[in-house]
């Protein structure tokens, strides 16, 4: 029984070999099978030859003893490709003109600079120039990746050439799949892309609707942001050249170190905005300025000359690892609000870690992996639109609370108020009835002096006749002394102070009743 089940296992293998992938000269070859509709392989199972003198035409490669040159190797991958170099692949199908489908070949990184195919037919090949230095028109099938039929009326087998240069590292991958497959998955390719773009336009239109209703920098930083992720997200998937320049394919050159770069500037901005780390923690708000000084001298050169700069390197994941360590730090200082934003850009930390890894090389291809930025940003996204909603709510409730404490402080302080009022107008009250009864008593003391002041005035009055009386009556005693010839000279003095009082006396006593001048007859009264 372990026998039988051991042997119908390797007849199923066996079988399944051939029938999808014969080896034949060498390399592997593709079987027309319409129960096995599509099949992918990545160079490191393709048979290719590189060409660094990048001198050899078709008519060399496509001669039969060339044919040994044609390798497999499986060590090879991405990062080993050499921009300056001319790669030829060749690709063998193993044609079945009863299969009920049409077949073509797929090759999946829209970044190739140039891919000639040389298509069988008849007795001669075709050629077809595809790659995105071409304007979008000159493709065979107008979808972002580069297709070419693949001709199925009689048996045999078809070797298919394509001569491969690129500016930049290319992952030269290649499907063979039927066009029912094709229409399939580029329908629900294209799907998931309006999804995952429409999701990120409406988060868009929402903070940008926010940032009016608000006039917070940091929503108009968030919205750049947010529009350079569908640019770079456009130029690495081929939906913009096919939708936004698919006239202009010098643009996709320079799209993805331009949108990837805007990503980085705004990100940084946005993250120093929202944790507000020019104030919470500034030695990592100069860490970015810095770093982000940096990524511009480096985007610029790439710009200028150096176009290698332009794309994914390693030390781009430096920045988000900066924003997520910034993150955690201020939310470990008690900023609640960073809570979501730590898990936005933890996630995000780890979509370009990944993209990173696969775009050196350094993972092997996967749907999922290829596609995990995309899935990072759109969470991301998500989390950070209500890290900001969380921001707007945690700083309501601070608010509320502040005014309930407002409130309750004021009504403290009403009461409080109240009390020393009533306090005060009872001090008041009592210190009323008290002057009153002191004013009272003062007006009762003034009017005492009053009649007293009235009573010493009336006695002075008298006093004062009574003193001029005795004046009169001392000054006519002296007088009469005077006359009698009877005080002495103390006396006399004391009457007549100086010459002047003596001569008026005696004037008085001679002239007393006028007189009459002998002389000029002059008559006093």
């Amino acid at each position: 029984m372990r026998f039988s089940f051991s042997y119908i296992l390797f007849l199923v293998l066996l079988i399944s070999s051939f029938a999808n992938a014969q080896k034949i000269s060498g390399g592997y070859t593709f079987a027309i099978d319409d129960q096995l509709q599509e099949r992918i392989y990545a160079i490191d199972r393709l048979e290719f030859f590189e060409d660094t003198s990048n001198q050899l035409n078709f008519e060399t490669v496509s001669q039969p003893g060339f044919q040994d040159k044609f390798k497999i190797n499986p060590a090879f991958s991405k990062g080993l490709f050499n921009p300056s170099s001319t790669y030829w692949v060749k690709v063998s199908v193993l044609k079945n003109p009863q299969s009920e489908y049409y077949w073509i070949l797929e090759f999946y990184d829209q970044t190739i600079d140039r891919i000639t195919a040389f298509l069988p037919e008849k007795n001669t090949y075709k050629t077809i120039e595809l790659g995105d230095r071409l304007p979008f028109e000159k493709r065979v099938f107008s979808h972002k990746n580069f297709e070419v039929p693949v001709s199925n009326q009689i048996e045999g087998i078809d070797n298919y050439y394509f001569k491969i240069t690129s500016s930049q590292k290319a992952d030269i991958r290649v499907a063979f799949r039927s066009v029912n497959r094709f229409v399939y998955y580029s329908l629900n390719e294209y799907f998931l892309y309006g999804i995952f773009y429409g999701m990120i336009l409406i988060i868009t239109l929402y903070n940008l609707l926010m940032y009016a209703a608000i006039r917070e920098v940091k929503y108009l930083y968030y919205v750049f942001y947010l529009l350079c992720v569908v640019g770079f997200a456009m130029s690495v998937d081929g939906i913009g050249f096919q939708y936004l320049w698919p006239k202009m394919p010098s643009i996709n050159n320079i799209a993805v170190g331009i949108f990837g770069f805007g990503i980085i500037v705004f990100a940084i901005l946005f993250s120093i905005k929202f944790l507000n780390l020019r104030h919470r923690y500034k030695p990592m708000y100069f860490t970015l300025m810095a770093t982000l000084i940096l990524k511009t001298i480096l985007f610029l050169l790439g710009v200028l000359q150096f176009r290698e700069l332009l794309e994914i390197q390693y030390y781009d994941i430096l920045p988000f690892a900066l924003i997520l360590v910034a993150s955690i730090q201020v939310w470990k200082k008690g900023y609640k609000v960073a809570r979501l934003f730590v898990i936005a850009y933890s996630i995000l930390f780890l979509g370009v870690f990944l993209k990173i890894l696969i775009q050196t090389a350094w993972v092997p291809h996967t749907t999922l992996i290829y596609y995990s930025l995309h899935i990072a940003f759109l969470i991301e996204m998500l989390l950070l639109t209500l890290a900001l909603g969380d921001r707007i709510k945690i700083l309501k409730e601070s608010k509320d609370q502040a005014l309930l404490r407002s409130l309750r402080q004021a009504e403290m302080n009403a009461k409080l108020k109240d009390k020393v009022n009533a306090e005060l107008e009872q001090k008041v009250l009592d210190r009323t009835r008290e002057l009153e009864s002191k004013t009272f008593l003062l007006e009762q003391s003034n009017q005492q002096l009053i009649e007293k002041d009235q009573e010493i005035k009336r006695i002075n009055s008298l006093l004062d006749k009574d003193i001029w009386k005795l004046k009169s009556q001392v000054k006519e005693g002296l007088k009469a002394r005077v006359t009698n010839r009877k005080m002495d000279y103390q006396e006399f003095k004391l009457i007549f102070p100086d010459p002047n009082a003596c001569h008026r006396y005696l004037a008085e006593i001679k002239w007393g009743k006028g007189f009459t001048c002998k002389s000029c007859g002059y008559q006093k009264e």
